[in-house]
C-alpha cells in the first residue's frame, strides 16, 4: 500500500468524499432510458441539483426525439450551470425570497398548460422546499418566512420541517402533480432526506401527502414556534390528504445516502481499509452522535477485543443522514462542523483516529466550506492557537475552530444533494 492515500489520512479522507460525490452527480444518475409520451416533454424541477439535472437530462434526452426539451427549473444562488432549452434561475435558500415566489408561479403555469398527452418531467432535489414557494390561500410570504427560520433554529429534522412547509404551501404536498394533469409527469428524485420517502423530499409536490394540517399544527407547538393567527386557521381546518393516480404520475428515486456510502466503502476496501457502514439515514442531534460514535472509535483503537480476536485496522466508521443542532450561541457553523467539534472533545486526542463531515452539497448549514476534517492533534493545536473548544462548541463556533486549524473542507456548490458524509478513519 505504498502508494495508497492512507499514507496520508487528511489526502485519504477527502480522496474519499470525492468519490463518493462521483456517484451522486446528475451526470452519473441521468443516464437511462427515457419514456416517450406522444405529444411533447415539458421540464420543470427546483433544488440545489436541479439545474445540474436539468443539463445532464439534455445530454441523456434520444437524439432522435422530436422538439427540444423546454422548460425551466430554479435552484440555489450560485448552483446554476449552463442549458440548451431549459431555462434556470435561481433564488435564495434556506430562506425564501421573491424569486422563489416567481419561480413557484411560472412552473405551476408551465404544469397547467401541459397537454393530455405530454409528459412533464420534474426534477426534484434537496433545497427545493425554499425554492420553489407558493404560499397557500390566507397565507403570506412573510408568515412562511418567520415559521421557516423558527424551524430552522428549533433543530427539528427534516421530515418535521417538510410536513409544516408541505401544509403551508399551494404547490407541495403532491398539489403540483394536481395541476399537471390531465398531462402524466415522471418526477426524478435526488434525495436529501433520511429514509428517502419521496413525499418529503422537497416537501413532495408531485407525491401524494397522507398527513394532516393537524400533524403541522401539532409539530410546530411541539416546537414552541410563534403561529401567526391566519397560518393557525389554516392548519386548524379540516382539508383531506391530496391523492393521486400513480398510473399517470411516476416517482423514480436516483440518488441516495445508501448509495453515496456504497461508493465510499468501495473506495476505502480498495485502498485496504476495512469500511463499517453505521447507517444511511441518522437523524440525531449532531453532539450526542458524536460522542456516541466517538464512544465506538475508542473501543475499536483498542488492540483487541475481549475475546481476543482483535479488530481489523484500518477501517473506517461510515454514516449518513441529517443531524440537528440547536442554535445557542451567535458563532458560524453548520451541523457538520459542530458534529466535528464535538467529536473532537469527545475523542479527546486519540491517537491515529482522524474524522470527516461534510455536506454533499458543498455547503455546511450557511458557510462557504462543505464540512471540514479533524486530527488527533486538534485540539492541542486549538488551545496552542488561544481556542477554547468547549466554549466554541457552546457557541456554535465550529466553523472557526476548523479554520484556524487550516482544516476547513472547501469545494464550492457540488450541484447535488444527499445530505451528510460522515467518516471516522481508525489506523492499526
Amino acid at each position: 500500500m505504498s502508494d495508497s492515500p492512507i499514507n496520508d489520512p487528511d489526502e485519504f479522507l477527502t480522496a474519499l468524499f470525492k468519490a463518493s460525490l462521483e456517484a451522486v452527480s446528475a451526470e452519473s444518475l441521468m443516464d437511462f432510458d427515457y419514456p416517450q409520451p406522444i405529444g411533447r416533454s415539458w421540464v420543470i424541477g427546483a433544488g440545489k441539483a436541479a439545474a445540474a439535472m436539468a443539463a445532464a437530462l439534455e445530454r441523456h434526452w434520444p437524439a432522435d426525439t422530436q422538439g427540444e426539451l423546454e422548460g425551466m427549473v430554479v435552484t440555489r444562488y450560485g448552483h446554476a450551470c449552463k442549458t440548451r432549452g431549459i431555462e434556470v434561475i435561481e433564488a435564495a435558500h434556506p430562506v425564501p425570497d421573491d424569486q422563489s415566489i416567481s419561480a413557484a408561479a411560472r412552473i405551476m403555469q408551465i404544469a397547467e398548460n401541459a397537454g393530455e398527452n405530454d409528459q412533464v418531467i420534474v426534477l426534484i432535489s434537496g433545497g427545493a422546499s425554499a425554492l420553489l414557494v407558493a404560499p397557500g390561500e390566507g397565507i403570506t410570504l412573510d408568515q412562511k418566512r418567520h415559521i421557516n427560520q423558527a424551524l430552522l433554529a428549533s433543530g427539528a429534522p427534516i421530515t418535521e420541517m417538510n410536513c409544516v412547509r408541505r401544509h403551508l404551501s399551494a404547490i407541495k404536498g403532491g398539489r403540483l402533480a394536481r395541476l399537471i394533469e390531465p398531462a402524466s409527469s415522471l418526477t426524478l428524485i435526488i434525495s436529501d432526506v433520511p429514509g428517502d420517502n419521496p413525499a418529503t423530499i422537497g416537501s413532495g409536490p408531485t407525491v401524494a401527502d397522507s398527513s394532516t394540517p393537524a400533524d403541522a399544527l401539532a409539530i410546530l407547538t411541539r416546537l414552541n414556534i410563534s403561529i401567526p393567527d391566519e397560518v393557525r386557521r389554516v392548519l386548524e381546518s379540516d382539508i383531506s390528504p391530496v391523492t393521486l393516480d400513480r398510473e399517470k404520475h411516476t416517482v423514480r428515486l436516483l440518488g441516495t445516502a445508501d448509495l453515496m456510502l456504497r461508493r465510499a466503502a468501495e473506495f476505502s476496501r480498495r485502498h485496504g481499509v476495512r469500511p463499517i457502514i453505521l447507517g444511511d439515514d441518522i437523524e440525531v442531534d449532531a453532539e450526542a452522535l458524536a460522542s456516541v460514535q466517538a464512544s465506538l472509535a475508542r473501543y475499536i483503537a483498542r488492540d483487541t477485543l475481549e475475546d481476543g480476536t482483535g479488530c481489523m485496522k484500518p477501517c473506517v466508521l461510515l454514516s449518513g443522514g441529517e443531524t440537528g443542532v440547536t442554535v445557542r450561541g451567535s458563532g458560524r457553523g453548520g451541523r457538520n462542523s459542530q458534529y466535528l467539534l464535538a467529536l473532537a472533545l469527545a475523542l479527546n486526542g486519540l491517537d491515529k483516529c482522524w474524522a470527516l463531515a461534510c455536506d454533499s452539497d458543498g455547503i455546511d448549514g450557511t458557510g462557504d466550506n462543505a464540512g471540514g476534517i479533524i486530527t488527533p492533534d486538534s485540539l492541542q493545536r486549538a488551545q496552542g492557537l488561544g481556542l477554547v473548544p468547549s466554549t466554541l462548541l457552546s457557541e456554535n463556533d465550529g466553523y472557526h475552530f476548523l479554520e484556524a486549524l487550516d482544516n476547513l473542507v472547501m469545494t464550492g456548490p457540488t450541484l447535488t444533494n444527499v445530505n451528510d458524509l460522515r467518516a471516522i478513519l481508525i489506523e492499526r
